[in-house]
């Protein structure tokens, strides 16, 4: 199971407390706060004490705050590589693939690791190394096993890690590769496969800010917190979770204020899970929503702004002299409200060179108050076309 020491909890519970009696930090002072605690994997320790901070800044600023607990299975890497010789190559283990060790001789499968490319090479007792493309991942697997090797090495066909999923269980170890760990990986070259899982429930919790009071909102500013492994998460999303913080404080002590709720979502990096538990399980309130605005990577000048989602509600927006567009959105948490019937926009600065990698540690504080600025010049133009509560 995937849980947090009852300690480590009551620890940054009071250190939540503490914190609430506080002024509100700048946004500045957040960043580099909660930089500090490392990747804020869903379900982690650095997870929770960014939220216990960030629920402290939202109390700092007035308003209530109310958790929103949810589980879910989730299969994770915990550190997989390939030892050739004394060289240690990293990869990252197939979801679906069993835990293990083993050694033997590496065999390089031609052609796409059909049943009559396995054929063509004797891989009983040893790693089969083979070419992604062309038939699935649990296709290569199935082969292999059915030909007698005793661990699968996938190569990447295009430049980067290999992430994949095999979509059902298999009995060997299965390892996706670079190209360039890939090319390391010579015929009949000694090897050890150590492919190292862990598969439990994650133990995720969104978290919601709003005035006193208010149980139907009219809008929704929201962003995800969790990173990915290995990921300080910077841009993706502490940049836009910093957002959702800036507006509310902008929002504290106007109309605005008491017409929304401000959300930071768990488990988005694991299948947007934080916002679907939300909107699941908030139906009335949901329904009631006449914007939800969602800010994913906004800290990095890869691109201008874009505003970008349902068209009526990008009309909504062109007609306030702002630029918007009625396009697909992409992948994130305004997924679930848009399917859910909500009328939704996401606010993006484009592909970051360091998304999803140990350098994302860089984001731009005048850049999140810029897409402050847009974010409440939008939420008033949706807000004025409907009555308040």
């Amino acid at each position: 199971m995937f849980t947090t020491h009852r300690a480590a909890l009551l620890a940054l519970a009071a250190m939540g407390a503490a914190l609430t009696t506080t002024a509100r930090a700048t946004l500045e002072d957040d960043a580099r706060t909660i930089l500090t605690y490392g990747p804020r994997v869903a379900g982690s320790p650095a997870n929770e004490q960014a939220r216990t901070y960030l629920e402290a800044q939202f109390r700092a600023l007035g308003y209530e705050t109310r958790r929103q607990p949810f589980s879910y299975p989730r299969f994770d890497d915990l550190g997989s590589d390939v030892q050739v010789g004394t060289q240690t190559l990293t990869g990252r283990a197939m979801q679906d693939s069993v835990g293990g060790s083993v050694s033997g001789a590496v065999v390089r499968v031609p052609g796409i690791g059909s049943p009559e490319d396995f054929a063509k090479v004797d891989v009983k007792g040893k790693v089969a190394v083979v070419q992604r493309g062309q038939i699935p991942f649990v296709q290569k697997a199935q082969n292999a096993i059915a030909a007698g090797a005793t661990g699968v090495i996938i190569v990447n066909n295009t430049q980067g890690e290999l992430r994949g999923t095999l979509g059902s269980r298999t009995a060997l170890p299965v390892l996706g590769v670079t190209p360039a760990t890939g090319e390391a990986l010579k015929d009949g070259a000694s090897i050890t496969l150590n492919v190292r899982v862990r598969e439990g429930d994650v133990q995720a919790v969104n978290l919601i800010a709003y005035k006193s009071g208010v149980t139907a909102p009219q809008i929704l500013f929201g962003a995800h917190m969790d990173s990915v492994a290995g990921a300080p998460g910077a841009n993706d999303n502490l940049s836009g979770s910093l957002t959702v913080l800036e507006i509310a404080r902008r929002a504290a002590t106007t109309p605005l204020g008491t017409r929304s709720y401000f959300m930071l979502f768990d488990g988005e990096e694991d299948g947007l899970l934080g916002s679907r538990a939300f909107v699941k399980d908030n139906t009335a309130l949901v329904g009631g929503l006449k914007a939800m605005l969602n800010f994913d990577m906004v800290g990095v000048n890869a691109a201008p702004l874009t505003v970008s989602g349902t068209a009526s509600l990008a009309e909504t927006v062109r007609r306030a002299g702002l630029s918007a567009r009625d396009s697909d959105m992409g992948r994130s948490d305004h997924v679930p409200f848009q399917q859910a019937g909500v009328p939704a926009l996401m606010f993006y600065r484009g592909e970051d060179a360091n998304y999803h990698q140990p350098g994302d540690t860089v984001y731009d504080p005048a850049l999140l108050r810029d897409t402050a600025d847009v974010a409440v010049k939008v939420a008033d133009a949706v807000l004025s076309a409907v009555p308040a509560n």
